[in-house]
């Protein structure tokens, strides 16, 4: 009886050993954002995002540090950006956290186009959101790829008008982000 145990003990353990991690990490990203105002473009780049997404339940959570936006036209708009409308001394993050609305099992290779939906945080506000994308489950690695527009004013963003022709009331976000399995 005794090694029957110890071979199904091996067997249950090997098994564990391996099963997919049901929780990836963000491995990296880089979350791009385009204000196209007629006087004035302004594109930043992001890539300190940290995030997590469950496989079984398709859940998912990702951080953006506002600060860490670069690529700005002059260290002067950059200034503006953090300091006068996403306050990031007050709101350092940005966060979309919910689930991926289709069935699909992230653990099949292959490209879905899906929606994600969840809460999006920005400057203290948080909206409800479903937001197309596209994933790709490789050997590598979940890619997940996403354009979608955020309108300033549904997160208290205020555009004073003196830069109404340089600040766009609706920004273009673009997403493009990796997960890889967490370590054990």
């Amino acid at each position: 009886m005794r090694p029957l145990f110890i071979l199904l003990f091996l067997l249950v353990n090997g098994l564990a050993f391996t099963q997919e991690p049901v929780r990836w990490r963000l491995e990296r990203s880089i979350i791009s954002f385009v204000s196209e105002a007629p006087l004035e473009r302004i594109a930043a780049t992001n890539t300190k995002s940290t995030g997590v997404i469950d496989l079984g339940s398709r859940s998912f959570a990702v951080q953006v540090p506002i600060i860490e936006f670069e690529g700005f036209n002059a260290p002067l708009q950059r200034e503006h950006f953090n300091e006068n409308y996403m306050v990031s001394r007050v709101w350092p993050n940005a966060t979309f956290s919910g689930r991926i609305v289709e069935s699909i099992d992230l653990t099949v290779p292959g490209r879905y186009s899906t929606r994600a939906k969840g809460r999006f945080l920005l400057h203290g506000e948080a909206q409800e959101r479903i937001i197309p994308c596209e994933i790709v489950v490789t050997g590598d690695g979940i890619r997940v790829t996403s354009t979608f527009d955020v309108a300033l004013a549904d997160h208290g963003i205020r555009i004073p008008r003196v830069v109404h022709q340089k600040v766009a009331a609706i920004v273009q976000v673009k997403v493009d982000a990796l997960f890889k399995p967490t370590d054990r």
